[in-house]
């Protein structure tokens, strides 16, 4: 690549970076906890909850682990990354799969989920009025 080696080597890097960051987001499941009372005593539980795969979670991750910005890879600025194009979509996929069937299975916001994935759904509505004129009595004063 012009002047600079990548950050990221080869395709089976990026495929690395990307399972770490399945896993480091995993292990924070623990850090949002969900607090529910149940039963008929109403105890308390606490659950950690499911983390969304999220594009900009993984940029944050690369650039923690001194990888750097990463968004060059995907974006294949100046056809410098033809190589990681298919790696690159692949993740892509994969964050939107998740987020969908998160919210599809109430994990996460289904209405949030909806919209970072384009899938709200977009209804037109016509309305056909026609003015009605009403004749009033002239007034006299």
């Amino acid at each position: 690549m012009a002047g600079h080696p990548p950050n990221i080597k080869d395709t089976d890097h990026m495929k690395e970076l990307w399972s770490a960051y399945k896993s480091d987001l995993k292990s924070k499941e623990s850090d949002w906890v969900k607090i529910q009372y149940v039963g008929v005593k109403a105890d308390r539980v606490t659950d950690g909850v499911k983390l969304p795969y999220t594009f900009e979670g993984f940029k944050r991750y690369c650039w923690d682990e001194k990888i750097g910005c990463v968004e060059q890879y995907f974006t294949n600025q100046d056809g410098l990354y033809e190589k990681y194009i298919g790696i690159c979509s692949r993740i892509k996929n994969e964050i939107k799969e998740h987020q969908i069937i998160g919210g599809m299975n109430g994990f996460f916001n289904p209405s949030i989920t909806q919209r970072l994935n384009g899938l709200v759904d977009k209804k037109e509505t016509t309305i056909n009025a026609e003015p009605r004129v009403f004749n009033l009595p002239d007034q006299e004063d």
